[in-house]
């Protein structure tokens, strides 16, 4: 079965043309006049004294420290991942050592979140847990040996984690070692 097309008459074109530039011309009308009819808006002044500056860790500083706390486990047999978090906790690098287990990407940025937070190392802070024990509690924590705080100025900046020794003290030393790598200049 075969359709024929219906042939519109000139005077149908027409009209059905005019229709559809009105239309298309109305909305592009439109965008122009309001974005046209509305100045920007010159920023708000602030008082003084309501803004702070603060110090973060450089992605390359991060990256370094990460490459150290990782070699460090390499070079005693240990299969880690590495995490460096901001001073709001927000991950900077990671790096997952070959062989590394799945849970240990997680609990290294946990443990560095956590070193952070509190500006201690992790090992001290999983000991606050005898007199407090709802500190475990706090979302994004974890009270395990293995973080490691950098300070600048004495003000922490950045939180080194590492997951995946059999042991929280390794993993702490290999967090360590990260911070050092830093700190020293390197």
């Amino acid at each position: 079965m075969q359709h024929k097309a219906k042939k519109f008459s000139t005077r149908a074109k027409v009209v059905t043309s005019a229709a559809l530039l009105a239309a298309v011309g109305a909305g592009a009308a439109g965008a122009v006049s309001a974005s046209a009819d509305t100045p920007a808006a010159a920023p708000a002044a602030l008082k003084e004294k309501t803004t702070t500056t603060s110090t973060h860790l450089t992605v390359d500083a991060a990256t370094d420290a990460a490459r150290a706390a990782l070699d460090a486990a390499e070079k005693d047999g240990q299969r880690v991942t590495v995490a460096v978090v901001d001073r709001n906790g927000n991950t900077i690098v990671t790096l997952r050592g070959d062989g590394a287990g799945p849970q240990s990407y997680e609990s290294a940025i946990k443990k560095a979140y956590t070193s952070v937070s509190w500006n201690a190392p992790t090992s001290e802070l999983a000991k606050r847990l005898e007199k407090a024990p709802n500190l475990k509690d706090i979302p994004g924590t974890l009270f395990l040996a293995g973080g490691a705080p950098v300070a600048y100025n004495s003000a922490p900046i950045a939180g080194i984690g590492v997951a995946g020794a059999p042991s929280g003290d390794l993993d702490e030393k290999f967090a360590q070692a990260g911070v050092d790598a830093i700190s020293n200049g390197r």
